[in-house]
């Protein structure tokens, strides 16, 4: 019976695959597209958009800031995320219940009403239109993909491996750093991948905290869309699922590599 049910599971997974991919191959395709309009087919093969790309500094300022900002929110993420989920796992005690809830929050709540909030507070903080500002917003919401990516990776520490290292004479650091890290770098190397994506990818937040000169791409990508409609914004949206795919191949990559480490 579960024999028979596999063609069509895997029709219905090929089906849901196609309807994920079917933007991403209309809107490739006419980034590399001769004509100065949104045609599909494009009616020729050209990368001139993506030369307009790189020679407007709009789009490469905003590239640049959201590379930059990127960069430091995952530093950020990444140690502040892993101490939380250290904190999480190894301690005991009622609170460790509601500060899960607070760290998991912006995962759940609307990022609008994030937004807003983040809006608010900034501009009474003078933090908008900042490179600090967007840092400490991507870094709010990318910490709680680290936490539960750490979280999950700690779970699965033996910690005979970490009595055994302290037996031997091994201070805590010292075990830290030899024993536990080296178990649980998947863990960290994939939420950081993940903060890197978010922070990158930010559309509303960041369309809260933009200013006239400080724009991150995804920010700029909807301006042209309101203004100027030209193909460079199919250049500059294969440029961002270029990337994102690239860094979500590399963190299945660790996923696997892990899996077979254990087999």
């Amino acid at each position: 019976m579960r024999e028979s049910r596999r063609p069509f599971l895997k029709a219905f997974c090929l089906l849901v695959g196609l309807l994920l991919v079917a933007p991403v191959l209309i809107v490739v395709p006419m980034a590399f597209t001769s004509s100065r309009t949104f045609t599909f087919p494009p009616p020729g093969f050209s990368t001139q958009w993506f030369d307009e790309l790189a020679s407007d500094p709009a789009w490469v300022d905003s590239f640049m800031l959201s590379l930059k900002v990127a960069a430091v929110v995952v530093v950020l993420a990444t140690t502040l995320g892993t101490m939380a989920a250290f904190a999480l796992t190894r301690g005991r005690g009622l609170w460790k219940v509601p500060v899960n809830g607070l760290l998991l929050a912006p995962m759940i709540v609307p990022g609008v009403i994030i937004a807003i909030a983040i809006y608010y507070v900034f501009l009474r903080w003078h933090l908008s239109a900042t490179f600090p500002g967007f840092v400490l917003a991507h870094t709010i919401i990318a910490v709680p993909f680290v936490v539960v990516s750490v979280s999950t990776s700690l779970q699965g520490v033996d910690r005979q491996l970490e009595r055994a290292a302290a037996s031997l004479g091994a201070s805590p650091p010292v075990t830290f750093v030899h024993v536990t890290l080296p178990l649980i770098m998947p863990g960290m190397l994939t939420g950081a991948l993940f903060a890197f994506l978010l922070s990158f990818d930010e559309a509303i937040i960041s369309l809260f905290l933009s200013g006239p000169f400080s724009r991150t791409l995804p920010v700029q990508l909807y301006q042209s869309v309101t203004t100027t409609l030209t193909p460079t914004i199919a250049a500059a949206s294969t440029l961002i699922i270029a990337l994102s795919t690239s860094l979500l191949l590399l963190s299945a990559l660790i996923a696997t590599r892990r899996r077979t480490k254990h087999v």
